[in-house]
């Protein structure tokens, strides 16, 4: 009989988070860490992977850096290829690099327009194809793609996120149809309004605060350590049979009109 708590337990599992330097993909690289898996801090600033390393060090976290852009498709399967060689296998990824622009879609500028879908989709792709060759070989791995409320909700002024998105949610999908088949669980998060360096003008914005403490059931902002549980949830053996889901973590805002 399987003890219930050894169904989240990520002991021996090591996981590459994307973009974790800070905000969500630190959160996530902390509460794996928290649940016994090694974690692989990765960005394109090597001080910010150094300064967040060391910190979950501290923690007793066990940390391995790779520094690479996620947007290179080259530069991300060479990363992933050298540490399966070099270091051991990738059991568990999280592809969390994103940003985002908020500008009136009339005004929008087609480079900011070009950045996003690099930044929001094109990592997905990357890493999720060349982390996936090598679990593909062992019949197994969890990869979690970070969507967003905007994956099925849009707001004014960020269109091209919310298509960004949308997309992430249906390349999730369709990796799970692919590659289910291998023993693969692909799913994702979509976190509602959190307090993060992306919603810092936001969060300070006492008339947007005030808008969304009424949208939402749960009456706040979200606090990024609450998309642990789903995080740890969606890489352990308790999610083995979960394929193509999207998961909002959100206060209830997208279950409300």
């Amino acid at each position: 009989m399987t003890h219930s708590n050894s169904l989240f337990d990520l002991t021996g599992k090591t996981a590459l988070i994307t973009g974790s330097s800070q905000g969500i993909g630190y959160a996530l690289a902390k509460g794996l860490a928290s649940a016994g898996a090694g974690v692989v801090i990765n960005g394109r600033n090597r001080d910010k992977i150094d300064r967040a390393a060391e910190a979950l060090q501290a923690d007793g976290a066990n940390v391995h850096k790779l520094a690479f852009d996620a947007t290179d498709h080259g530069a991300a399967q060479s990363a992933v290829d050298q540490f399966e060689a070099a270091t051991g296998s990738i059991d568990i990824l999280i592809n969390n690099a994103g940003m985002q622009h908020r500008t009136p879609l009339e005004d929008f500028d087609p480079e900011m327009f070009e950045k996003l879908l690099n930044t929001n989709i094109s990592t997905v792709f990357n890493v999720g194809q060349a982390v996936a060759k090598h679990m593909i070989g062992r019949k197994q791995g969890k990869i979690i793609n970070i969507a967003s409320v905007q994956t099925s909700l849009a707001r004014p002024g960020i269109a091209p996120y919310t298509a960004t998105k949308g997309a992430v949610g249906n390349l999730t999908k369709g990796m799970a149809t692919d590659w289910a088949k291998y023993g693969l669980q692909v799913n994702a998060i979509a976190p509602g309004y959190f307090d993060t360096p992306l919603n810092a003008a936001l969060v300070a914005d006492p008339t947007f605060t005030e808008w969304l403490e009424n949208r939402t059931p749960a009456g706040r902002w979200g606090r990024v350590e609450e998309l642990v549980g789903a995080a740890i949830y969606l890489s352990s053996q308790a999610s083995s049979f979960v394929n193509g889901h999207i998961l909002y973590v959100d206060g209830g805002i997208t279950a409300s009109l």
